[in-house]
């Protein structure tokens, strides 16, 4: 991918991926190569700025017992869950180069995770007002963001194969809506490898296009 550098980092601690995120963004900021970070995370809830303490419906203590870290974060939205099975997405970006507009680029996030469930035989739209995609009214891909000096952290999760039920802790980004994932909606399990593969070619597609 021209002008952007893929980097795999498979199954990776929430705090280390955060570290490294950050560690990007400078390097992007002093002039290197966008990057785009595939990864999962083992179960954590990330809380954005955003966070209303009621979206957690269970105290700190009853979830931190089945295993989910809890740890806030510097991006917009309320609480996600990331957790195996989901594909998540880190593009450290230089908007410099992106006509330096946060609500473009978010909208185009939404638009290549549209084009990326269609790919997989799933009609999935973004929905005015709400930040993610949605099939029907069941969410499938989780959208929150930050921005350093118009560089680009965080991004998206990807319900590929992820354990729903962890879902059931929460209301994901503070909203009363139901989770879904490519496996439910496809009645079986979806290789991961072939998402990513797909992944890097709608950013390709879609990022290109932009280009001034």
């Amino acid at each position: 991918m021209r002008g952007i550098v893929v980097e795999d980092w498979g199954l990776i601690g929430y705090a280390d991926a955060y570290a490294r995120q950050k560690a990007l963004v400078q390097q992007v900021l002093d002039g290197a190569d966008d990057r785009l970070v595939l990864c999962e995370h083992p179960p954590v809830l990330t809380l954005g700025r955003m966070t209303n303490p009621q979206s957690l419906l269970y105290q700190r203590k009853e979830i931190e017992a089945r295993g989910v870290v809890i740890t806030a974060i510097d991006r917009g939205g309320d609480v996600t869950l990331h957790a195996p099975g989901q594909l998540v997405v880190y593009p450290v970006f230089n908007l410099n180069k992106y006509g330096k507009n946060l609500k473009a680029y978010m909208e185009t996030l939404e638009e290549l995770a549209v084009d990326l469930l269609r790919n997989f035989g799933i009609l999935a739209i973004s929905v005015p007002g709400q930040r993610g995609v949605f099939v029907g009214t069941d969410k499938i891909v989780s959208i929150g963001v930050g921005v350093r000096k118009w560089i680009t952290y965080h991004g998206l999760g990807i319900n590929v194969n992820t354990d729903l039920s962890f879902f059931d802790l929460i209301k994901p980004c503070g909203l009363n809506v139901r989770m879904t994932s490519m496996k439910k909606l496809k009645g079986q399990e979806v290789p991961m490898a072939d998402v990513k593969t797909k992944t890097i070619e709608q950013f390709q597609k879609h990022f290109r296009s932009l280009n001034p």
